[in-house]
């Protein structure tokens, strides 16, 4: 509906990551130059930290669309809450080696096998971890063994760690890490893009699925939209879905910050203050505009619910067996007794 009210050919800012709506924000800008950094030396690890939202995951599609598949195999590993051996196994599926009836040892051969044929080829491997806060202990000293794989004396395998905030602390505060990080060769943390920053963003990505002006926007409208996703791309993609299907509604030419400020009182209605009353059961609930107290919330009552019930059957069923007890002798002597 927004799209043929507006003309677009898409949408604008859907959440999941797509390259082609790379914005070079300062941030970005300053990643990709550190992220083509790291690529050049061909070795050890670069990290990357940022807050939810902060555009980690468009960040790394845009670099591989960037790095010629010939010459770069990436292997991207999500799920980090895995043992070493698995993570391992991980990477070999990435790799397409075989891991089925192989013990760790040969699985390890196998995967620094691969990995020098397509040194041989030309070919280095590049390997990317999303959420690597997550990763256990075991799994970052396999990362790091891993990283030990040379070919003629070159390194063969490269990492590049995604994370959030508290994975760069990690890094520089764990002394069970010092030699990971005498390998970091690169890092950078992505922070908010800056308030004259969010204008051009959402003009670029509008711009990108045939977007000619309308609707317009106020600066107004840009800084509202600024102070309520402290510029974090993924609250702006967020707020932006809204603020458009709210215009194309009210058939509204112009987006300015009165509209703004009415799509975000939408959005906090949406979102229950802690201990407010729960809507009536059954009321249709969107788990991602509730908050986490509000969902416990839900569930407690729900549990409640289901508590109480259970208490009315067991009930009923006490009832039962008592009546019966009490029923049973007199039945019993009425069976017993002789006809008239």
């Amino acid at each position: 509906m927004v799209s043929d009210h507006f003309g677009l050919t898409g949408r604008p800012f859907q959440l999941t990551p797509d390259a082609r709506f790379w914005f070079e924000s300062a941030t970005h800008k300053k990643a990709m130059a550190y992220l083509g950094y790291g690529l050049q030396q061909g070795e050890g690890f670069v990290v990357v930290t940022g807050e939810v939202g902060a555009g980690k995951t468009t960040l790394v599609a845009h670099l591989l669309e960037t790095v010629d598949a010939a010459r770069v195999h990436a292997v991207r590993v999500a799920s980090t809450q895995v043992e070493g051996d698995d993570m391992l196994r991980l990477v070999a599926q990435g790799l397409s080696v075989v891991t089925t009836g192989r013990d760790k040892a040969a699985l390890l051969a196998a995967v620094e096998a691969d990995i020098r044929n397509r040194a041989k080829r030309g070919q280095r491997v590049l390997l990317v971890v999303d959420e690597a806060q997550n990763l256990p202990h075991s799994s970052l000293e396999e990362l790091r063994m891993l990283s030990n794989v040379q070919h003629g004396g070159q390194a063969m395998l490269q990492t590049l760690l995604l994370g959030q905030p508290e994975f760069r602390d990690r890094i520089a505060a764990s002394d069970t890490l010092e030699q990971l990080r005498q390998r970091v060769i690169a890092s950078h943390h992505l922070t908010a893009m800056e308030a004259e920053e969010v204008g051009p963003y959402i003009r670029h990505r509008m711009t990108l699925v045939g977007w000619t002006g309308n609707p317009g926007f106020t600066e107004e409208a840009f800084a509202r939209i600024h102070a309520y996703s402290s510029g974090m791309p993924r609250k702006i993609n967020s707020l932006m879905t809204r603020v458009l299907l709210f215009a194309s509604l009210e058939q509204a030419q112009t987006i300015d910050g009165a509209l703004v400020d009415a799509v975000i009182a939408d959005l906090d209605n949406d979102r229950p203050a802690v201990g407010a009353a729960l809507p009536a059961t059954g009321a249709v609930h969107d788990p991602v505009t509730l908050d986490l107290a509000a969902r416990v919330a839900m569930l407690e009552a729900h549990s409640e619910e289901q508590g109480a019930a259970l208490r009315r059957v067991v009930g009923l069923l006490v009832d039962w067996v008592e009546a019966d007890e009490k029923e049973g002798p007199a039945r019993e002597a009425s069976r017993r007794a002789p006809a008239a």
